[in-house]
């Protein structure tokens, strides 16, 4: 399993890598200019991934090697792991054939998989500092995906004309308030956890600056909600982070 956990990790930006030079289909920027949306993030956000790819790959070669190959926590969260990245890697061929359903089903998978590992290695970095690199890895790639969910959601929402072009603003809020509710949720279980709430910001940073140039109506409302959602991760964390050192001083 450890070194399946590996190649589904190399898996990630070689698939990457064909499916951005159209080798599956239209690639994601394509896909976005057909269906826009009030939730779509501005283009550069998507470098994200390289970062994510690349320590994905580290806490892969990671976990391979002692005294880590022995560990029981990186033992019990491999199978998650390949799942998470599997799902991760089937998404990008799949969404560029625009087989949005299924695509929905396999994102909210690989978040469902990953948020649950970044919670286990959470636990184990907050109690020794263990397993940093690994923690850093999930925790981005979790953060990341919390956001790209509901953003897939949406683009699937007007792709399957459950929302109009110009008619998506309550449809929008409503998942935006769903995604603040999970990412609030998930960073207080992990008592407020830098690296998860960063991926957010930056998505929801790229956010507000396609919103704030878009012509769609009521892309303003959104731009704000995004900042209001950023403002309130960062206040969320900060207080997580004092209670946390206050019980370890007691």
């Amino acid at each position: 399993m450890r070194i399946l956990v590996l190649l589904s990790a190399l898996a990630m930006p070689v698939v990457a890598y064909f499916a951005q030079r159209g080798v599956f289909g239209p690639d994601n920027s394509e896909i976005s200019a057909r269906y826009p949306t009030l939730l779509v993030a501005a283009g550069y956000a998507f470098s994200i991934w390289s970062l994510i790819f690349l320590l994905d790959i580290v806490h892969g070669v990671r976990q391979l090697r002692a005294p880590w190959n022995q560990d029981p926590l990186l033992r019990r969260i491999a199978p998650a792991t390949v799942i998470g990245f599997i799902l991760t890697t089937a998404w990008m061929p799949l969404f560029a054939q625009g087989m949005f359903a299924l695509c929905l089903a396999i994102i909210f998978g690989a978040l469902l998989g990953l948020a649950w590992v970044a919670v286990q290695l959470s636990d184990a970095y907050e109690q020794g500092g263990e397993h940093r690199w690994s923690w850093l890895a999930i925790s981005l790639h979790a953060g990341w995906l919390s956001l790209a969910a509901f953003l897939n959601l949406a683009q699937s929402a007007l792709a399957f004309g459950w929302t109009h072009e110009q008619a998506q603003l309550v449809p929008s809020l409503l998942l935006l308030a769903a995604a603040t509710a999970l990412l609030l949720w998930l960073n207080a279980r992990m008592h407020g956890n830098p690296a998860y709430v960063a991926a957010a910001l930056w998505g929801l940073a790229a956010v507000w600056v396609r919103q704030s140039g878009s012509e769609l109506a009521g892309s303003d409302v959104t731009a704000r909600v995004a900042v209001a959602m950023a403002l309130l991760l960062v206040v969320q964390t900060i207080w997580l982070r004092r209670r946390a050192r206050r019980v370890a001083l007691t």
